[in-house]
């Protein structure tokens, strides 16, 4: 008998009603706005003071496929409500764009997700779709802003109460956003027809999550916050060089407007009926990965164990969350799940490539220990990397039906001698909470166990000193190599003031360097930077690593995304 799809498995529960997963986990009725028996939005009048334990769900360095962090998210929720705890997740809303067909999104899989799966697909409330809005309202205006700019002289201008800002439109940075990975749209001309029709000139669409009003969204405290951080988006700069905001062509409030009741989290819940709180869906590249600051401050008002997820590896997701995310909150981890797999593990001991949509190589679904060994080195670095935080890691092996027990038990004793303060076999996705009990023991050990969390690095660092921090201590080079136009940029990011800004690096997630081929443990090489950019209503600072590549049909594109090719060069994966 086949197992069932993850759909087929969502169907057939019976979920609660959404007030009552509320009432349960102790959400007043003045803070629930339903929306049908499946969710709610919540209040942020709903926070209250901390009383939770904070866990954050990263990975080793993941094949194509992925390696089960969302699952392994909802399973240790799952199975610590088993173990008597009131638990809840707080998870990112899936997008429709990377998922490379109508397929939606959804949070987890088999019987570990939260529920029903076809909300997800449906978008929930709405949250992308006001970012979209909110983000395509911006690049109109300042379009708009741009033509009136040429067709009018400075007194007509005066006479409409605007002032000339001599919009550079060759240095424009804000594209139009789509939620669907539409690669005919990355890279457009607009303008384009008679006289009213606009100024013609180079931009692009990005998919939705990647836009910085999303990543504003999961860092915005409040409605105040919100405001004044897009405020401070910073959409181009003018012929003198001067960087220009969303506050300087009017837009700001419009836009703020249009996020107010995204700034709200959904409530839902998983298949095991512990609280599941989905808010927002920043690109873990180009943004910094992780779910709402204020899902999180209202679940650790609310329970006593708050587990979150962040995106890809500890080398970007995990590192994101800890030197942003909780740099921006104030709130401090109390344990780490870093989700390993025999498979990647083999993969990164030289095993044959991953490719999604193909079967597994055999190499990595029987039963192959000099590979499994040879791999490991992954696994230990990345236990490595979480610890430079001084937060207490344990390594949760996501079991799969080919692996064995000598390869579960060599992958746990691996972890412990790197330092791990627990490493334990998880079948969640088909077992759900019974088959994360012992993960659930080994995390609560965790979160009592002596933590000394601190970020990486202090924001009164250069630019160039805090890129050289994660170069070297995260991503084992030997130093930082800068094209001619990422120095300029950072000079005009200094020079503008942005500087004391956190990093966030936008790099493949296949591989813990810049070079997605280089797997294991890279080490020994130069990281190189090819752009710089500011997101400055989000509060950082993303360079660009990578060599850029030109291919028939995708235009130049840096090396964070990621190709797979066949035997001949053909395209066969996009990532």
């Amino acid at each position: 008998m086949s197992f069932p799809s993850d759909l087929a498995i969502s169907q057939a529960a019976t979920p609660k009603p959404i007030t009552t997963v509320a009432r349960e986990v102790g959400l007043r009725e003045e803070h629930l706005i339903p929306l049908g028996a499946s969710k709610a939005k919540i209040s942020l009048d709903a926070r209250g003071p901390r009383r939770g334990r904070y866990v954050d769900v990263t990975a080793i360095t993941p094949t194509p496929l992925g390696e089960g962090k969302t699952t392994t998210v909802v399973g240790l929720t799952q199975a610590l409500g088993l173990r008597g705890h009131k638990a809840a997740c707080t998870i990112r809303q899936p997008s429709m764009g990377p998922t490379f067909g109508i397929k939606g999104g959804a949070a987890g899989g088999g019987y570990a997700q939260v529920i029903p799966m076809e909300e997800f697909n449906l978008h929930l409330t709405g949250d992308i779709h006001a970012v979209s809005v909110a983000h395509n309202l911006a690049a109109a205006a300042i379009d708009a802003r741009m033509y009136h700019e040429v067709r009018m002289t400075d007194e007509r201008l005066e006479a409409i109460g605007l002032s000339r800002l001599a919009i550079d439109r060759y240095n424009v940075t804000w594209p139009r956003v789509v939620d669907v990975n539409d690669r005919a749209l990355r890279d457009v001309i607009i303008g384009l027809g008679g006289r009213l029709d606009g100024l013609p000139r180079e931009t692009g669409f990005d998919i939705a999550v990647a836009s910085e009003l999303m990543a504003i969204l999961a860092l915005a405290r409040d409605l105040k916050d919100l405001r004044a951080r897009v405020g401070r988006v910073v959409f181009g700069q003018d012929k003198r060089g001067k960087a220009l905001t969303l506050e300087d062509i009017g837009v700001a409030g419009a836009v703020t407007v249009l996020l107010k009741d995204a700034l709200q989290p959904t409530l839902m819940q998983t298949l095991e009926g512990q609280a599941a709180f989905v808010h927002a869906g920043p690109f873990a590249n180009i943004a910094h990965g992780n779910s709402s600051i204020v899902a999180d401050e209202i679940a650790l008002g609310l329970c006593d164990y708050v587990v979150t997820e962040s995106g890809f590896g500890a080398d970007i997701g995990m590192e994101k969350f800890f030197n942003i995310k909780c740099r921006t909150s104030g709130l401090v981890p109390d344990a780490v799940v870093l989700v390993a797999t025999v498979r990647a593990l083999k993969m990164h001991g030289g095993g044959p490539k991953v490719i999604a949509g193909r079967p597994l190589p055999p190499e990595l679904a029987t039963e192959n220990l000099p590979l499994l060994e040879a791999g490991l080195v992954n696994l230990e670095r990345n236990i490595e990397i979480a610890r430079l935080f001084g937060v207490p890691v344990v390594v949760a092996v996501n079991q799969f039906s080919g692996d064995t027990d000598r390869e579960i038990r060599r992958v746990e004793e691996a972890a412990i001698a790197a330092g791990a303060h627990g490493a334990v076999a998880s079948s969640h996705f088909v077992d759900g909470g019974e088959g994360s009990l012992a993960l659930a023991e080994a995390v609560e050990k965790a979160c009592e166990a002596p933590s000394n969390f601190a970020p990486l690095y202090d924001l009164d660092l250069t630019v160039e000193e805090k890129i050289e921090v994660l170069a070297t201590r995260v991503y084992g080079a030997d130093g930082v190599e800068y094209d001619a136009l990422a120095k300029r940029q950072i000079n005009r990011i200094e020079q503008q003031g942005f500087g004391n800004l956190p990093i966030c690096m936008a790099k493949t997630h296949l591989s813990i360097s810049h070079d997605p081929t280089m797997k294991g443990s890279p080490r020994g090489y130069r990281f190189p930077i090819r752009e710089v950019r500011a997101a400055v209503g989000a509060g950082f600072i993303y360079p660009l690593a990578g060599q850029m590549r030109t291919m028939p049909g995708l235009g130049s594109r840096p090396a964070y995304m990621d190709v797979d090719l066949d035997e001949n060069g053909q395209i066969v994966g996009l990532f």
